[in-house]
């Protein structure tokens, strides 16, 4: 299965999510969390329906700890909507796509 989602590191968070032309969903996971790994179909699924209109990246919490220093993510899985290198919207917890993408849907338009 060819995944859709972006990996982001430490290393790369400033040039695959601030630098980025189009909005980034950054989803901050871990892979001891079950809530994390039910949203990874979500995503993979948002990722894939809406290619040249956002990307979807994932940081994973415990290999990125100067992310999530940065950005004080206290619980996984948080998703943040980054637009134009600015922290547009948080949500935190798992949730349906729906929710998901009417949690973002004004800041992307």
């Amino acid at each position: 299965m060819t995944s859709h989602t972006v990996k982001v590191t430490d290393a790369t968070f400033d040039s695959r999510v601030l630098g980025s032309t189009e909005p980034v969903l950054v989803n901050f996971w871990a892979t001891w969390c079950g809530p994390c790994r039910r949203m990874t179909p979500i995503l993979e699924e948002v990722a894939a329906e809406n290619v040249g209109r956002f990307t979807v990246a994932r940081v994973n919490i415990d290999e990125n700890p100067d992310t999530v220093r940065a950005y004080r993510i206290m619980g996984v899985p948080t998703t943040v909507l980054v637009r134009e290198g600015r922290e547009r919207v948080r949500v935190t917890g798992a949730m349906p796509k729906t929710a998901l993408l009417n949690s973002v849907a004004a800041h992307l338009a």
